[in-house]
């Protein structure tokens, strides 16, 4: 049984091995700030930490309005450049923890996904969003660019041309339009989108988990890297599969016609 820490910012809770981490600023639209942001990467390490217990995490936002509508302006407006960049390094600090975690992420998007919401978002293996969600990039709109990744995290996701359009023009796209880029993975209706996507985490872990982790590892290193050096790195990660106890599980409960009992890790 895990006991979460308590948070201001942030609510963690586990249920049946899946960890949901609610940013709970439902007043000012989830916007991140400097606490938000420690308290946010504090979680993530907790979800770290009990892997053995947590199989796969979800992201959300409190309230029904906002996922996460952006940096906090307030505390932002009357930064330097040394302190702009310091609360920039806290955020790729905080969100790189997310890809970086053994477990699949999933954004649970509920409503508006725009600056730091996008880029948080875009952090996750995988994003469902409501059907009333809206998702941009509006930095420029306030005279600065994308600093928590977006430059980077969306155009792998939407490719050089859209993600300069969306950053230029720093205008919204409903889900639909971000479901067609690739934006989000599926849609939901709003009172549908939590059942959604903890069905989407239990399919999940059933399976050989080893096997997900090690999936999600080679897909974000290797993406990146010349083909057949991306390939031979393959390779070696499905074969270092056949060490494990799930492989031999798995395999044989194929042969033998039932569903796999995978060891629990």
């Amino acid at each position: 049984m895990i006991k979460a820490k308590t948070y201001e910012n942030v609510l963690l809770h586990v249920d049946n091995e899946i960890a949901t981490l609610t940013i709970n600023r439902p007043k000012s639209m989830n916007v991140l700030n400097t606490a938000t942001l420690t308290e946010i990467g504090q979680a993530l390490d907790e979800v770290r930490d009990n892997a053995d217990l947590i199989k796969v995490l979800v992201i959300t936002g409190a309230g029904e309005k906002a996922f996460v509508a952006g940096a906090d302006i307030f505390e932002m407006r009357d930064m330097n450049s040394l302190q702009a960049a310091t609360l920039s390094k806290l955020a790729h600090e905080s969100f790189g923890k997310i890809e970086n975690l053994p477990q699949l992420t999933i954004a649970a998007v509920n409503g508006y996904c725009l600056g730091g919401g996008l880029e948080l978002a875009s952090s996750c293996d995988i994003r469902v969003g409501s059907s009333k969600a809206k998702f941009g990039q509006p930095e420029v709109t306030l005279g600065i660019v994308p600093g928590f990744g977006g430059t980077q995290r969306l155009t792998r996701l939407v490719g050089r041309g859209k993600a300069k359009e969306m950053i230029a023009t720093g205008t919204m796209v409903d889900a639909q339009e971000a479901y067609r880029v690739g934006i989000i993975e599926e849609i939901a209706e709003p009172d549908e989108l939590m059942d959604k996507v903890h069905a989407l985490a239990n399919t999940v872990i059933k399976n050989g988990l080893i096997a997900v982790g090690m999936a999600k590892y080679v897909i974000d290193r290797a993406a990146d890297l010349p083909l057949d050096t991306a390939i031979d790195f393959e390779t070696q990660m499905w074969a270092q599969t056949f060490a494990t106890e799930d492989q031999t599980e798995g395999m044989t409960a194929f042969l033998e016609k039932r569903k796999p009992a995978f060891p629990q890790k």
